[in-house]
């Protein structure tokens, strides 16, 4: 089959399956239900999440650029570039799943000359410390609601059944591992000489030094508050809102952490946006938590929906003003 043609299949595929689970979550709300609880709803909460929504934006692709050492043939990359990079990406990612990773990459790439390579490396850095302070936040949940997280925990993964499966193939997991390195170690050898292979070895170079690129920051105390400042942000987006809706007004704050924390989960699916996913999880969640099940599946709209509408319109005035700039070009040396 054509790669692209696998491609779009792909794509179709995924949006197919989004589309169904939120067909499948509203299938029972009438329209008449959502137009009522927006028309009671709070506005100013919930442009206000919009904003602060926006000013997270922003500080993403700040901290972006922290990531980046200006090369001698390389130029600069700024926080504007890094953020318009940034939604770029996001914008991508609503049509394509992950795609939106390497689409502001090759944005940077395109208009600073930065290696594909390395900008990528860069961003499994940012993956990682995500990564990071998501465990942080799922453990303050935890903390904060530790019961009903249990209970939760409970009916989404049968515990003892899967540390019981896990232990069991252990030894097939490792073998299995262990030859496909070793596999990999004598292709590599074999054909260390080709020219595709020199290409993969600098690319993974580049990747790599992006890695390494948080132990040589100029500002690495910049970039960890700013990560902080991040994930409250997340937080005070999520807070926001259920201000601006009465049924959701009374959630403690661990209820509001706990809420965005399978939000969090919903957008990681490797569906366009979280489409269907986040609405489930954020859903399910609100009604564990007292809150009447059209209100939360209409909370969620709202959140998902604001959100997504952010990204669309400032997605694409960054996406038009970086086709403004001319294509980076190496500079001539004699």
């Amino acid at each position: 089959m054509h790669p692209k043609i696998k491609q779009v299949l792909q794509v179709a595929l995924s949006l197919g399956i989004a589309l169904w689970i939120f067909w499948f979550l509203y299938r029972d709300i009438e329209f008449a239900q959502l137009q009522a609880q927006l028309a009671s709803s709070n506005w100013f909460w919930i442009l206000l999440s919009l904003l602060i929504a926006w000013a997270g934006y922003w500080l993403r692709g700040w901290r972006w650029a922290l990531l980046f050492r200006q090369e001698a043939d390389q130029l600069p990359v700024s926080s504007n570039r890094a953020y318009h990079a940034v939604m770029v990406g996001y914008l991508v990612n609503l049509l394509i799943p992950r795609a939106g990773e390497v689409a502001r990459c090759t944005v940077l790439t395109r208009n600073n000359g930065i290696p594909l390579g390395q900008a990528i490396g860069t961003v499994l850095v940012e993956r990682s410390v995500d990564l990071l302070f998501l465990a942080g936040t799922i453990f303050t949940a935890f903390l904060l609601e530790n019961q009903l997280f249990i209970s939760l925990a409970g009916q989404l993964v049968n515990l003892n059944s899967l540390t019981s499966s896990l232990l069991d193939k252990l030894p097939l997991l490792l073998g299995g591992t262990a030859v496909f390195l070793l596999f990999l170690y004598l292709l590599g050898r074999k054909y260390r000489n080709h020219g595709l292979v020199n290409k993969f070895q600098l690319f993974f170079r580049q990747l790599l030094s992006g890695v390494r690129a948080i132990g040589n920051l100029k500002n690495p105390m910049g970039f960890w508050i700013s990560s902080v400042i991040i994930w409250i942000i997340y937080f005070l987006t999520l807070y926001t809102v259920s201000q601006g809706i009465e049924s959701a007004a009374n959630l403690s704050g661990g209820q509001v952490l706990l809420v965005m924390v399978m939000g969090t989960i919903g957008m990681i699916a490797p569906v366009q946006g979280g489409i269907g996913t986040f609405h489930a999880l954020v859903a399910y969640i609100l009604v564990v938590f007292g809150v009447p099940e059209a209100d939360g599946k209409i909370f969620a709209a709202i959140i998902h929906g604001t959100q997504m509408l952010v990204v669309i319109v400032v997605g694409l005035i960054s996406w038009i003003l970086m086709l403004k700039i001319p294509a980076w070009k190496k500079p001539f040396v004699s």
